[in-house]
């Protein structure tokens, strides 16, 4: 479909068809789409961590306060940020380097000045920018999830701590958000919400006071 239609179809689904499951070749299919979207630096800092083992996805659905969304979800993804992102600059640069883009110095200088500016911010810093850009990179999943015919919803209704001792998650990572992803139920679904004119969410300039 046109994108201006994508954006407008794509819905928070609140509940799933039970019976639909899907494949880890297709999540890949989404994901190989879904690794363009913009981060700082182009660090990356977005990890998704995939739960559709029954047992695993019980532990989920107990921690997101028993939302049945996420029991009829064909999966449930949590949207992970890496505050440990900046250290991958090197890595990631190397390319760069190789393609001759970048010189030595250059390559040098841009890791050095990478690691410089997230650790002279501090921890908040890296949590809350591990935060803005799995954010970033959830919203193209969503979108490109919608292209391939899923439905799915984000969610920020479900305890952190738990998902983390669950799910074995290593302190690097901050759960940004849950997604569920699947084919909605739509039998008991309503009609979309207020969305505010323009007029009250833009400003330009300064904001009316």
């Amino acid at each position: 479909m046109e994108f201006s239609e994508l954006v407008k179809e794509r819905r928070s689904a609140s509940k799933f068809l039970t019976d639909v499951s899907i494949t880890e070749d297709e999540l890949n299919e989404i994901f190989n789409e879904v690794k363009y979207a913009p981060s700082a630096f182009n660090l990356q800092h977005a990890h998704y961590l995939v739960v559709q083992d029954p047992e695993l996805k019980a532990e989920v659905f107990e921690a997101a306060g028993k939302q049945y969304k996420v029991k009829s979800a064909s999966a449930a993804i949590l949207v992970l940020g890496d505050t440990e992102a900046y250290k991958s600059a090197p890595e990631i640069n190397e390319g760069l380097l190789h393609l001759g883009i970048m010189s030595k110095q250059e390559y040098d200088h841009a890791n050095l000045d990478v690691k410089a500016f997230y650790e002279s911010r501090g921890d908040v810093f890296k949590r809350e920018e591990a935060i803005r850009n799995a954010s970033l990179s959830a919203m193209l999943f969503m979108l490109v999830a919608k292209d391939r015919g899923w439905d799915t919803c984000p969610m920020i209704g479900f305890d952190p701590r738990r998902i983390v001792e669950s799910l074995e998650i290593p302190d690097r990572y901050v759960p940004a958000l849950l997604v569920t992803i699947g084919k909605e139920d739509r039998g008991s679904r309503r009609p979309r919400g207020y969305r505010k004119p323009v007029s009250e969410f833009v400003s330009y300039n300064r904001i009316r006071r």
